[in-house]
């Protein structure tokens, strides 16, 4: 069934469903949640919020409320573990200006956390994945490496100082970033979460004939992730992540494996891939620092040539 008034919805790979409902307003909507992957509750309920959000975020819309769900094993966990939970997500909604208007829980064996959001955008200003034009440059904002570092916190094999450092990444909102982008105006966005970055870098390709470079040594990492799968503490979703979108990526020789590695890893409340103009690509990068994101990158360009292809340098 189609809709005239539907701008984005589930025919491609969009962070989120945008409809219309005047000619100055739309609706935003997504939903996410998904098991631990840190210990503390606080800083789960802050990770899992601050990663629902992102979808929002990514289209350049505003976040105004949202519903919980939660899956909790009420006869095996005590109930403290689900407050904290909440309280840590409720901390973020409030940063985020966002307004919680209820949830729904279940008894589940294994708990689960995350929100669905609705928020709004103008109709003509919705930032799509797949509109950016050769010659755009791509900044991405937040350091990759993440989904390294929780398997190796599940494993027991991260310091404290490297819990912290990854747990404050991924509870840092993508709000800045989503009002700055829209302040200079941009071609296309998307967050970079499970399909890791070439996955969610080939969804801009989507519906295209652009090409994509990437500059292998721009990339920004966590410094730590690379020792880390250079010992093989890799999740599994690198895998299938690789499995996926191998078809469409060709590293060039020089490229090390431990960098194609982190490419592929999934991340959790990752950053923004922006693509824009090349004549405000400076500007864009000057502002992201200003306000606070100052391991933004440079990573790399729409091209004309190879179509629908990723090259790694």
């Amino acid at each position: 069934m189609s809709d005239p008034n539907l701008i984005t919805g589930i025919e491609r790979s969009e962070d989120a469903g945008v409809y219309r409902l005047t000619a100055e307003i739309a609706i935003v909507q997504t939903v996410d949640f998904f098991t631990p992957i840190v210990d503390d509750p606080y800083d789960f309920g802050q990770i899992a919020v601050s990663n629902a959000l992102s979808d929002v975020y990514a289209k350049g819309g505003k976040p105004l409320t949202a519903m919980n769900i939660v899956c909790f094993p009420v006869d095996k966990m005590d109930i403290s573990v689900l407050n904290k939970v909440l309280k840590g997500g409720l901390s973020k909604m409030r940063e985020a200006g966002v307004i919680l208007l209820g949830g729904h829980s279940i008894d589940d064996p294994e708990i689960k956390y995350g929100i669905s959001v609705t928020g709004t955008i103008h109709p003509q200003k919705v930032v799509k994945n797949n509109g950016a034009k050769p010659g755009d440059i791509l900044i991405l904002t937040k350091p990759l490496g993440i989904g390294i570092v929780t398997t190796a916190i599940k494993r027991g094999l991260a310091s404290p100082a490297l819990i912290r450092k990854a747990t404050r990444q991924m509870a840092t909102l993508n709000k800045a970033a989503s009002e700055v982008m829209l302040s200079v105006g941009v071609h296309a966005c998307t967050d970079i979460t499970g399909f890791g970055f070439l996955g969610h870098a080939g969804e801009m390709l989507e519906e295209t004939d652009n090409g994509i470079t990437i500059y292998s040594a721009e990339i920004p990492y966590i410094k730590e992730a690379r020792q880390l799968a250079e010992r093989g503490v890799v999740p599994g979703g690198l895998k299938r992540n690789r499995d996926f979108r191998q078809k469409i990526v060709k590293f060039e020789k020089n490229v090390q494996q431990y960098v194609q590695d982190i490419l592929f890893d999934p991340q959790t409340s990752g950053g923004l891939l922006i693509a824009v103009n090349s004549t405000k690509a400076v500007r864009l990068l000057n502002l992201l620092s200003e306000n606070g994101i100052k391991q933004a990158r440079i990573v790399g360009k729409i091209v004309d040539s190879p179509k629908r292809k990723i090259v790694v340098k």
